[in-house]
């Protein structure tokens, strides 16, 4: 019997009972579009972290205060047993200090930043809660990468006159004034006028779940008068003079900040220093955990798929017991016989992995939990052959236990 007969053979027993194949094959659809569409959004996720990291600048480096004492470098906190003062906060003070050319000659530029979490904004009666006030300096536009489309950023006199100007975000101007031009207009952020003096460039999603152009940005003073009061400072961005120089900038830092908050001998940092690079290479080794671990639970629903098929088709071998014996009867050879369940076992899965790729690919174009998705393309190769490897292993055994049926059983069987 040539191959072509063997697979028409294959294909009119599983057109025999349309819904139990049907219902065989969605076990197998779902476990490999499941497999696709979490990695996909794995990705889609790291992928946004990275590159709002990216925007931050290969050169920039992030100094805020720690919370377990230690642990300076690329953010990561290493513990100390040795006695620790009292610790002591992030100031303006200690921005300046780091500005000194002198004492940090692979710093171009320091901002130091307060924050104000989801304050309330009007104007001419529209309200919106912003995400996030920040006080700052002008440098810190460019430090952070956040360019203006409308308007301009506020200027060094504005700090220190502690100017109410603001520069807001995409998602603030579109909620408060809608299609007129925010710049030069006058909102209010918890009863305290603002006049609004530029427009941030539109930035996106930040890791799928917080909306980076939610923002507004304003002088450093006019924050801390209004809004965050004259406290420590939540974190300073500082700017090496290139990517070269982050680690020489980095060193530079401790040294200031050491010396300024009596860090030395046993006693512990209070501060930590994010370094870009570093933190990505710890989210991108984090996220890819995470994607695998995705991977792996719906990797379960394939397992359970193949299980159904190994089900379907021992009640396939049962019912067709006397047709065996019939052809085996007539001369059809063991191979025959093993073949054609092998085949209907592989044609169940091959067709739900397929319909599980196309439906993972059009799931894929939808955004899931906020997060974009993004196909990877070893991930649907790996869950389609997973899917044709699962029908052969499966339906290997009852293939198997029909081509050993003996043709005189399987004719006395009823």
């Amino acid at each position: 019997m040539s191959a072509i007969e063997i697979v028409r053979f294959a294909i009119r027993g599983l057109a025999a009972n349309k819904m139990r194949s049907a219902l065989t094959t969605l076990g197998i659809l779902i476990g490999v579009a499941a497999v696709i569409l979490l990695v996909a959004v794995g990705e889609g996720s790291s992928q946004s972290i990275q590159k709002n990291i990216a925007q931050l600048g290969a050169n920039t480096l992030t100094v805020s205060a720690s919370t377990q004492g230690g642990g300076r470098f690329g953010g990561q906190q290493q513990q100390s047993s040795g006695p620790r003062t009292q610790a002591k906060a992030l100031t303006v003070d200690d921005a300046r200090a780091l500005a000194d050319k002198a004492a940090a000659p692979n710093v171009t530029s320091v901002s130091p930043v307060v924050s104000a979490n989801s304050q309330t904004a009007s104007y001419e009666g529209a309200s919106h809660t912003i995400s996030q006030v920040v006080g700052t300096y002008p440098s810190y536009f460019e430090a952070s990468n956040k360019p203006v489309a409308k308007g301009a950023y506020f200027f060094n006199d504005d700090v220190l006159a502690a100017r109410k100007v603001i520069v807001i975000g995409q998602t603030v101007a579109e909620n408060l004034f809608g299609a007129v031009d925010p710049v030069g207009k006058q909102i209010t952020i918890t009863g305290v006028p603002f006049t609004v003096v530029g427009v941030l460039k539109e930035a996106g999603s930040s890791s799928g779940f917080q909306d980076a152009d939610d923002v507004a940005i304003a002088p450093l003073p006019s924050v801390q008068q209004s809004l965050t009061g004259f406290g420590p400072l939540n974190q300073i961005l500082v700017k090496a003079a290139s990517a070269d120089d982050v680690d020489a900038a980095q060193a530079e830092i401790t040294s200031v900040l050491d010396q300024r908050h009596g860090i030395g001998g046993a006693v512990s940092a209070d501060y930590q220093i994010l370094n870009q690079a570093t933190l990505q290479e710890t989210v991108s080794a984090a996220t890819s955990t995470f994607t695998v671990l995705l991977a792996a639970v719906a990797a379960i629903s394939l397992l359970v798929g193949g299980i159904g098929i190994t089900n379907i088709m021992l009640v396939t071998v049962t019912e067709r017991t006397r047709e065996i014996g019939i052809r085996k009867a007539i001369g059809a050879p063991r191979g025959a016989i093993l073949g054609q369940f092998l085949v209907e076992a592989t044609l169940l899965s091959l067709i739900g992995g397929l319909l599980g790729v196309a439906i993972a690919v059009v799931g894929a174009q939808f955004t899931i939990a906020g997060i974009t998705p993004v196909v990877v393309p070893s991930s649907v190769v790996l869950a389609l052959g997973v899917s044709v490897a699962i029908g052969l292993f499966f339906g290997s055994y009852p293939a198997n236990r029909a081509a050993k049926l003996r043709p005189i059983e399987a004719l006395r069987f009823e």
